[in-house]
């Protein structure tokens, strides 16, 4: 079953439409929201947590009705927002619990549960610390703390490593990882790095416009459907690749010596053609490996 279900849904600010009539159903897992600055990303974040009634068709969340049951969607889910969102003259402790009870908890349990989730998100020795003393790493660890409190069937997490150094950042990630696939929590994963979302989500959901462009496996998405192949020259060379094109092949990226090649389908040995070409150009061919679509190339794809 999805964790949240979306149809023909249209979210207008005054004249401007954020999300255009989009259809989409966000399957359970780890799932990344991709898309350019203004596809309406926050904006369809906001209307699954009833923040932002739609204009038109409608969702649900956990079987929840977004325009109707916005306080009882909020209730299930943990959202880390991307701005800083504590409160200043609280400790880290009191803070975590203090988000657990606006979520049901009873005070009792929620100071309880806020001990273990920072101990969890690497803050046990600085709880007792106020939250606005904090390095920006320590921020968005309370931030993911307080969005776990109440344990969620469902996260949203919208730029969880902004500002984050690297070793703070691959700490991050393996917390993310821990908790969709070690915890068995639903996890939507917003970010501009897509190799965030490629260490982290099974699935990805790519946004342009205020709708759906593509959507799947990443595993899928990244399979090729046309022979190609990655060939590093010592120098580059118009000679091999017009050796190339005489074998019916074409460049479709070149960085430098650099090279990706899409090969006829009728390819046999994509090496003895390499080969074949450098001879008769007068190419040094340095190496060549079979081409792996990245997460960049099908977001690039998708938007443009």
């Amino acid at each position: 079953m999805p964790v949240a279900s979306i149809t023909n849904l249209t979210v207008r600010y005054g004249s401007k439409t954020a999300v255009n009539d989009m259809t989409v159903q966000v399957p359970d897992g780890c799932v990344g929201l991709l898309g350019p600055n203004g596809a309406g990303k926050s904006t369809l974040i906001k209307t699954l947590l009833g923040f932002v009634k739609p204009a038109g068709g409608h969702g649900q969340v956990l079987g929840l009705d977004v325009a109707t049951q916005g306080l009882a969607i909020r209730q299930k889910i943990g959202l880390m927002p991307e701005q800083d969102c504590h409160i200043p003259g609280m400790n880290a402790v009191t803070f975590a619990a203090y988000a657990g009870e606006l979520a049901g908890m009873p005070a009792k349990d929620a100071m309880r549960r806020a001990h273990e989730t920072l101990e969890y998100c690497g803050l046990g020795e600085a709880r007792y610390r106020n939250v606005e003393t904090y390095s920006t790493g320590m921020k968005q660890r309370i931030k993911l703390a307080q969005a776990l409190i109440h344990g969620p069937k469902l996260l949203f997490l919208d730029e969880p490593t902004n500002g984050l150094d690297p070793a703070g950042r691959d700490e991050m990630l393996a917390l993310i990882r821990d908790i969709s696939h070690g915890k068995g929590v639903n996890v939507l994963v917003s970010s501009h790095l897509l190799p965030d979302i490629e260490r982290t989500c099974d699935q990805v959901i790519v946004m342009q416009t205020g709708r759906v462009v593509t959507q799947g496996l990443v595993a899928e998405l990244r399979r090729m459907t046309t022979v190609q192949v990655e060939v590093d020259l010592k120098i580059a060379s118009a000679e091999f690749v017009n050796a190339m094109d005489r074998r019916g092949a074409r460049v479709l990226q070149q960085f430098g010596s650099n090279y990706r090649f899409e090969l006829p389908d009728n390819v046999a040995d994509a090496g003895r053609e390499l080969f074949a070409a450098a001879r008769d150009s007068g190419a040094q061919l340095r190496g060549f490996r079979p081409a792996v679509r990245s997460l960049e190339d099908i977001f690039l794809e998708a938007v443009e």
